[in-house]
């Protein structure tokens, strides 16, 4: 094996030298915590040409949420077996975890059919986007992807003085590969898919992405973020990552936030040739930022397929349940393939998110093509109730 690419010695060299960049906290809307967000007019947070999202004031009085429907999480995680293994690997809490991380790495590895070579962990997936941003766009460059799309990559990017293509999609909301194809110049350093896409729930023909991401990969490296490809089910729904199996340039995200119900204990992956990680590790050391406890919850509920078939089952069900209720009250929405709705509104977005959040209802409002629009997570039957009943009084 390579000696330059070994991933033991990559675990154990990586780069320090880049100060505050390298250790920034968390990535927000405006990217690094100095950068300040972007506000239109309304005061409303610039995410994209298309995009705007309302926030309420800093001294809005809300009550007790009695549902939280806004951040996309799993509402019957972390599974059981998860909590066993952090509550059984906590006193070893004083070690670092070098081994059960190689251990873990090995088991995606065998999971995704690929070497543990191709594989780096994180904490959490968008940990690992705004690496791959830091790293692909530090000598400038331009960064194409969809229009609405999940912006923690392209917001870093920017920050680091990349300039952003951005697409629009097409009329059902799936990405417009050809135009994203023809958007591609001498400048691009990386294309960026989010499949199913994040705000919109929609997703992208498997075999349409599947061919876009073998030839423009040739070309550009593309990053395919599937942190909702667990949750979608159809045949419709395909994975990338047996493109890297034919050596081409692609990048493939996973996050234990979603299907896993583990968003809080911070564990993601991308998957992609060696070589591309190796210039990750530059300023990394990959897994180090992972907990002893998260490595061993990850393993446990990679396992545990029963949790993940109930969370796919549930999410369908209360899924079902909204979508009925939204035709019943004249509501158009855009099919989901993940465990949120995105649907448009008759009142103005930030109305919307008094309102809710004064019933104690979380959701995310946004407008979109300069017309309101609600994002709502798929939580529990009790919690979608809930939500149905404080939007038909709306209504």
């Amino acid at each position: 094996m390579n000696q330059n690419i070994d991933r033991r010695n990559l675990l154990k060299s990586g780069l320090m030298a880049l100060g505050g960049m390298a250790i920034a906290p968390h990535l927000t809307a405006g990217a690094f915590e100095n950068t300040p967000l972007s506000l239109d007019p309304e005061s409303r947070i610039y995410r994209s040409p298309m995009v705007r999202e309302h926030f309420l004031p800093n001294d809005f009085k809300a009550p007790k949420i009695v549902a939280k429907l806004s951040s996309n999480e799993n509402p019957y995680g972390p599974p059981m077996s998860a909590q066993k293994a952090v509550a059984e690997s906590v006193k070893n809490g004083n070690r670092y975890a070098w081994k059960e991380m190689y251990d873990l790495i090995d088991k995606i590895a065998k999971k995704e059919g690929v070497t543990a070579e191709h594989i780096m962990m994180g904490p959490g997936s968008s940990d690992l986007l705004e690496k791959v941003a830091l790293v692909t766009f530090m000598k400038g460059g331009n960064i194409v992807s969809a229009d609405p799309c999940y912006m923690s990559l392209v917001s870093v990017a920017k920050s680091v003085g990349a300039t952003w293509k951005p697409v629009p999609c097409t009329a059902d909301w799936s990405h417009d590969l050809k135009a994203m194809e023809a958007a591609i110049d001498k400048d691009t350093k990386l294309v960026y898919v989010c499949n199913p896409n994040n705000p919109t729930g929609a997703i992208t023909k498997g075999q349409d992405l599947l061919d876009f991401c073998s030839r423009v990969s040739e070309k550009v490296p593309v990053f395919v973020d599937e942190a909702y490809i667990e949750l979608a089910v159809g045949a419709d729904t395909q994975s990338m990552v047996s493109l890297l199996a034919q050596k081409k340039n692609v990048i493939i995200a996973r996050t234990f936030s979603k299907i896993m119900g583990m968003a809080g204990i911070r564990v993601g992956y991308i998957a992609a040739q060696p070589e591309f990680l190796a210039g990750i590790n530059k300023i990394t050391r990959g897994g180090m930022g992972i907990s002893y406890t998260s490595i061993f919850a990850a393993s446990a509920s990679l396992d545990d397929k029963d949790f993940q078939g109930n969370t796919r089952k549930l999410n369908h069900e209360a899924k079902t349940y909204l979508y009925e209720n939204l035709d019943k009250m004249g509501y158009k929405y855009i099919p989901s393939y993940t465990n949120f709705v995105l649907f448009p509104i008759s009142i103005p977005g930030k109305e919307l998110l008094s309102k809710m959040t004064a019933k104690g209802i979380a959701v995310r409002s946004f407008d979109v093509q300069n017309k309101p629009w609600c994002r709502v997570s798929i939580g529990t039957m009790d919690e979608m109730k809930a939500f149905v009943g404080a939007l038909g009084a709306l209504s």
